[in-house]
């Protein structure tokens, strides 16, 4: 075990997005002993082309516990509607009392431009939750929190209205099979409703060997732009030669309503890093 076990909060807008823009970095800290937690603020329940609603729903809780069990991590889905998400007072007091029972050293969240709604609403509403979560009179049946957790972004490719500008980049090469796993198990998702939603549904194979092996590309692709995009400061953080050889990466840009994501800090929360 670690001489300190670090608490890592990922919150996603959906069961999914946690695992398919940081699971990779989180089989890593689970590597090394430290305690993920993913949370979905929504239910999950718009995201199909044939079913919807509590059935769907409840579907999505079931994948995305079994995602979590893939790393041995607690998956939580919350009660917010898909696709109706809004940044309330209801929503935020929820998210605050969330991080405040989490206690989290770091928390990783949507930046606030994104195509999806509930992905902007998520991570404005983990934004208005920063500082607040010391704030004693809010939410006052939980304990507030003595120091203001630390914020990151999830990885993106939007460019406007700034690319991201991350400070850390983690080499995910050795755990992408651990990711494929966790995606493999919201087949909900990744075999039905984005593959129709991305018109690839007629390329899904039946073979469950080769379904994995597809899904695999599916991913592959979905963050192969990362590397490049990120290159200088891959071979800043891993060397000349390791730097210039990777091709899959997660990064992390720093949110500044959280806590210094400064040099000591990454060191302390991505101990994988060179």
């Amino acid at each position: 075990m670690p001489a300190e076990t670090l608490r890592i909060l990922i919150i996603g807008a959906h069961p999914d997005d946690c695992d398919i823009h940081a699971g990779g970095t989180a089989a890593l800290w689970r590597q090394h002993g430290h305690d993920v937690r993913f949370v979905s603020v929504t239910n999950g329940e718009s995201g199909h082309h044939e079913m919807s609603g509590e059935k769907l729903a409840q579907r999505r809780r079931v994948e995305a516990t079994a995602a979590g069990a893939t790393l041995g991590i607690q998956y939580d889905v919350l009660n917010n509607r898909d696709g109706y998400l809004q940044p309330t007072i209801e929503a935020r007091f929820e998210i605050i009392g969330l991080i405040r029972d989490y206690n989290p050293d770091l928390i990783l969240t949507h930046r606030p431009n994104d195509y999806h709604p509930d992905h902007r609403y998520t991570s404005q509403l983990v934004c208005d939750a920063a500082y607040m979560v010391t704030v004693p009179p809010i939410v006052p049946d939980v304990p507030a929190l003595r120091d203001n957790p630390i914020i990151a972004y999830l990885p993106d490719t939007f460019d406007r209205p700034y690319p991201l500008s991350p400070t850390v980049v983690v080499d995910i090469e050795p755990v992408l099979d651990q990711v494929v796993g966790m995606l493999d198990c919201h087949v909900s998702q990744f075999y039905e409703w984005l593959a129709y939603n991305r018109r690839k549904e007629n390329e899904v194979p039946t073979d469950p060997d080769a379904r994995r092996q597809w899904l695999k590309g599916f991913y592959l692709g979905w963050i192969d732009a990362y590397a490049d995009r990120h290159r200088d400061l891959l071979i800043a953080t891993y060397g000349a030669e390791r730097g210039q050889s990777i091709r899959y990466i997660e990064a992390f840009e720093p949110c500044e309503y959280g806590s210094p994501l400064d040099e000591d800090a990454i060191k302390r929360l991505f101990p994988f890093v060179p």
